[in-house]
């Protein structure tokens, strides 16, 4: 199967003019979003791009990039996103490592083989470079027989990324999985504002797969997005805390102006607490926070109402989860399996096993009602005096504090004490007095940060995750 074929398949009964892309700029429909797909993807097959050749984008979030993204995939070939704020260097070995042929970027990142290629159909940069690279790797035989798709590296927040392969298959499992809890449509308007390079396998082509309107509003950030929430034309919010701060912060932004929203999504960090209740109380709408894993896809989005604090909800239709080497307070290692499954390991190469659970590196906690509690990673445990510290417990207390926008709790290396909690503060007007005894107040002594710095703000990968480490 094709994922492109797919979503031109579900979409062929939509009106007319439905439209799918939206800029303060332009609009494109469905009809003339496939039409200009197939021009580009035949301007792609002249210059050699064809089946399982693995081809670099470094593009700016745009129409232009879901174009490109989209020609790739129709041709067969495999999409590998390169963020343009990567330096050379990264974009080199994320090339290099998926044995990648070719590069589609919208500057000129290598003078060697490169070309200008004039593409007038593309809206937004009426062109792009080409560079055919000459990768050393080589890649297993096997891999032509998984309906390669997508590779994606990770944002580096624990460690060294293997590189994900997803088939076409894969992303059809995983975005019809995730829209059991997300139910877009074709009345929807999201308003997108995320990264492409690091979002677009479960969203941008879920959203297209449903036949909705997408609002990109990250092209001119926050502007864009205040404007295209003061129109009310939105239906969908699908952000990070970071964004949702914005609008809570926003004096031009009033209460009522979220009523069209039906739902907004918090993805790629975990939501803090004071967000979720600054954000409820401004606009009366409850933030939905969906917990998504590049090799699982979205396993987990609280709609329900009824979970507790803290709590990432229950696991979709289809997913099984297991907490593994649970302690006396049932707190232990989360795994999970279910539709959508990544395919294989690029770096070193390790194709998944169908019945393998995916040991996520998180730690968490079940109860009773199958709601899942993610408490820190497992390599980012604090042992102190032989105590287990998880810091994302710790960081939902601090950030519970009026004033605290986020919070990173770390390990500081003590002679005594083997590691001591310490902690990192976005705040403004606090001190570190103050919140030591409200951390007393609710959790064990032994995990209240002994060292408390506050930051104007905390250091983020490119996806806009909190980076661990210090």
């Amino acid at each position: 199967m094709n994922i492109v074929e797919l979503i031109r398949c579900e979409t062929a009964g939509l009106p007319e003019g439905q439209i799918a892309v939206r800029t303060e700029a332009g609009e494109l429909s469905y009809r003339e979003l496939f039409q200009t797909v197939e021009t580009v993807a035949a301007l792609l097959k002249e210059q050699g791009v064809a089946p399982f050749v693995r081809v670099g984008l470094a593009f700016p979030d745009s129409i232009d990039y879901i174009i490109l993204s989209l020609a790739v995939l129709s041709l067969g070939a495999v999409l590998v996103p390169v963020s343009v704020s990567s330096v050379r260097e990264v974009a080199e070995e994320i090339l290099e490592k998926t044995a990648a042929e070719f590069l589609i970027s919208s500057t000129e990142l290598f003078s060697a083989d490169t070309n200008r290629i004039d593409c007038r159909v593309l809206p937004v940069q009426g062109g792009f470079y080409l560079t055919r690279c000459k990768p050393s790797a080589l890649l297993p035989d096997e891999f032509k027989q998984m309906e390669p798709a997508f590779i994606r590296f990770s944002s580096g927040t624990t460690g060294t990324s293997k590189g994900v392969l997803l088939s076409h298959t894969a992303i059809a499992e995983r975005t019809a999985a995730a829209d059991q809890a997300l139910k877009i449509t074709s009345a929807d308007t999201v308003l997108w504002v995320l990264s492409m390079s690091f979002h677009f396998v479960v969203s941008i082509l879920l959203f297209l797969r449903r036949g909705a309107t997408i609002w990109l509003c990250s092209e001119s950030f926050p502007f864009s997005f205040l404007s295209a929430v003061q129109r009310g034309d939105g239906t969908f919010i699908y952000a990070t805390p970071f964004h949702y701060r914005t609008l809570i912060e926003s004096k031009t932004i009033g209460p009522d102006a979220l009523r069209p929203i039906r739902m907004a999504i918090s993805t790629a960090m975990k939501l803090p607490p004071e967000t979720g209740i600054s954000f409820r109380e401004k606009f009366g709408l409850e933030l939905t926070e969906a917990y998504g894993i590049i090799e699982v896809g979205l396993p987990f989005v609280n709609a329900d109402g009824a979970r507790p604090a803290g709590s990432v909800g229950r696991a979709l239709p289809g997913f099984e989860l297991q907490i593994r080497s649970a302690d006396k307070n049932g707190i232990g290692e989360v795994l999970l399996r279910g539709p959508g499954m990544y395919t294989a390991y690029l770096y070193p190469w390790q194709p998944r096993c169908t019945d393998d659970w995916f040991e996520t590196g998180d730690t968490g906690r079940l109860d009773a009602d199958g709601f899942l509690s993610l408490l820190g990673r497992s390599k980012n445990l604090i042992n102190f005096a032989g105590m287990k510290v998880f810091p994302y417990e710790v960081e939902a207390v601090l950030e519970r504090y009026p004033g605290v926008r986020a919070s990173l709790v770390y390990p500081e290396a003590h002679p005594r004490y083997g590691q001591l909690p310490c902690a990192k503060v976005e705040a403004a007007g606090l001190t570190a007095d103050e919140l030591q005894r409200h951390c007393y107040t609710h959790l064990e002594s032994y995990k209240v940060p002994k060292k408390i710095e506050f930051v104007d703000r905390l250091e983020r990968t490119e996806s806009g995750k909190i980076k661990r480490t210090v």
